[in-house]
């Protein structure tokens, strides 16, 4: 294992984000000194970011922390053709109203973790539509497709993988590699970065960016990746029974996003602590040491300290008093996520599977009916035993609302509108 000189590299490699790195000696003498300025790009798919994408977020703000400048690129150019990057198949095409929705979405939550403003080592926020939205075709291909081959992009594992399968990979996701490089290109030109995160699953283009800026202007860029976060157990980072966990509040909760955190496998804590908090590698030791019930406390600890990242101390600390309420006195916490439904539909015989489904617990009304069966579902802490049985104004208290459980992790609560 290297030995890197610079405070950002010594940080990622002790706190395990290093996957891979190009032109290692270099790339730390580059961090050594100066204000180094490095870019992760975000193409706006969804109108927020989920927990998959928070590593490289992470790195960003390490970056900021060892006094580097870090630039968040919105994808609203190469949104347009989609990353075909460990995909299967193609991206659907959104429309131009689409894309400029999600971009809005997903700035939300880059303030809670980086510091934006005009200063040398202030995060900025650019969008690749900028420059791309401008591209002559023909000068594009004449000035840039001349310097890749196929022969190279062919041998990248997604390009390879669909092709061996028989896939279809179409020209438009073939040219994505080139356009990804470009913005490498047009930053180190713009903004004087010259350092692209990403995840290992990005290796080839961040590898086709440094080389398109060696070939062109006769500078070294440089790329780090981090590995694809999974969890003891092999599942993908951010994918939950309930969907993805994201990180706008809008569409997951600081509630359930606490509650994510709080139920990692004991196995993980440890890392997590090192990549999703702040707490000194210290403290991390100490907490990941505990034994037994006690690991609980390392939960909480990680619980606490990504929810207020994200969503500020006084939300950690609601969901945390929430969760001790529904776990500990099967009481209802202010906290937990709450949906509205019509009184006019509860008087009319909806159906307690419903509800479920209402309150996300259930992605459809039959998984909730399968939920009842194998005694996993609660009304108020007390088992829902038919699936047919329907909702009563009883079963809500003086302000409206019941509490719905999947479980002993899955809380909810709906409200009478």
């Amino acid at each position: 294992m290297s030995e890197f000189k610079s405070d950002f590299l010594s940080t990622l490699q002790s706190r395990g984000y290093i996957k891979q790195t190009t032109h290692e000696a270099e790339l730390d003498a580059y961090c050594s000194k100066g204000v180094p300025v490095a870019y992760t790009g975000y193409d706006a798919t969804a109108d927020s970011l989920h927990v998959g994408h928070l590593v490289s977020i992470m790195m960003l703000r390490r970056l900021q922390q060892a006094g580097g400048k870090p630039i968040v690129l919105i994808g609203g150019g190469t949104t347009k053709i989609g990353d075909p990057t460990d995909k299967e198949k193609s991206r659907p095409i959104l429309t131009e109203e689409q894309i400029a929705e999600n971009a809005a979405g997903i700035k939300k939550a880059f303030e809670a973790y980086l510091t934006f403003g005009d200063g040398p080592t202030d995060a900025i926020m650019l969008n690749n539509a900028d420059w791309l939205d401008g591209l002559g075709y023909i000068e594009f291909l004449r000035d840039v497709g001349k310097l890749f081959t196929i022969n190279t992009m062919v041998k990248q594992d997604t390009v390879a993988r669909r092709l061996k399968n028989e896939q279809p990979y179409t020209f438009l996701e073939f040219n994505y590699t080139l356009l990804q490089a470009y913005d490498f290109l047009e930053l180190s030109r713009r903004a004087d970065c010259m350092m692209q995160l990403g995840g290992s699953d990005q290796w080839g283009n961040i590898v086709a960016g440094t080389d398109l800026i060696h070939k062109m202007d006769g500078n070294q860029g440089f790329g780090i990746t981090c590995p694809l976060i999974t969890t003891a157990s092999g599942a993908k980072m951010g994918k939950t029974v309930g969907g993805a966990v994201w990180l706008n509040a809008d569409k997951k909760s600081p509630y359930e996003f606490w509650q994510f955190w709080r139920n990692t496998e004991d196995a993980d804590v440890g890392r997590f602590l090192r990549l999703f908090s702040d707490l000194p590698l210290a403290e991390i030791e100490r907490l990941e040491a505990l034994e037994g019930a006690e690991i609980n406390d390392a939960k909480i600890a990680l619980a606490d300290a990504a929810t207020t990242m994200l969503h500020g101390e006084q939300a950690a600390k609601d969901a945390r008093e929430s969760a001790a309420k529904v776990f500990q006195q099967g009481a209802s916490g202010d906290a937990l996520p709450t949906y509205e439904i019509s009184k006019g539909d509860v008087e009319a015989g909806m159906l307690v599977a419903a509800g479920f489904t209402a309150a996300a617990l259930t992605k459809s009304n039959g998984e909730a009916r399968r939920s009842i069966k194998q005694n996993a579902a609660k009304l108020n802490g007390e088992s829902v035993s038919d699936e047919n049985a329907t909702l009563s104004l009883s079963d809500f208290d003086a302000d409206g609302l019941a509490t719905l459980s999947i479980g002993k992790k899955r809380h909810a609560r709906l409200q009478l509108a």
